[in-house]
């Protein structure tokens, strides 16, 4: 059979398939790295359920993740978190992504997305490295990882159960 003939579920799954073999991960434009070296991330703004489910998420996150220390962003706040420098960075509560959002420049019905420990992900790649937004959670969180460690994808397995503990499965 050729391509021609395959039906969206299958492209579907083979993206998805091909996205996880490629490892996908993300660094985004929501940080600023200060010239002493602080970190400074967007905090988002989420509705009050949201924000609650992402506090709950923070107080799970490892101290360590892919083997970096945790650092703590300015301004501190329960909504991100970050490790190692370059940072890994973490934000809870941000707007959905424009991939999945009908009526947008961006929407792709097909997104592709990986599982990772039982987390549902959405890639995009970035400059330098991928972003990862969970989906099918209710409030989406964000992990941006720099090119340096590659396989991007790596840092989710460490943060997969705190999410899958804290932030319950359905559809924002």
């Amino acid at each position: 059979m050729n391509s021609a003939h395959r039906s969206p579920t299958r492209r579907i799954v083979s993206t998805s398939a091909a996205a996880a073999l490629f490892v996908l991960s993300a660094a985004g434009c929501s940080f600023i790295g200060g010239s002493d070296g602080s970190l400074s991330l967007t905090v988002p703004k989420p509705p009050a359920e949201m924000a609650a489910l992402c506090r709950a998420l923070h107080k799970e996150l490892p101290k360590t993740v892919q083997g970096l220390e945790q650092r703590t962003p300015k301004p501190a706040s329960e909504l991100t978190a970050a490790w190692g420098a370059p940072a890994i960075k973490l934000r809870c509560g941000v707007a959905k992504p424009a991939e999945l959002t009908p009526g947008t420049e961006h929407y792709n019905p097909y997104a592709p997305s990986a599982d990772i420990n039982g987390v549902q992900w959405l890639p995009e790649q970035q400059d330098d490295g991928y972003r990862f937004t969970t989906v099918l959670r209710k409030a989406y969180v964000e992990v941006t990882v720099p090119g340096k460690y590659a396989p991007e994808v790596n840092p989710l397995v460490d943060l997969a159960s705190a999410v899958k503990k804290t932030v319950p499965e359905g559809v924002v």
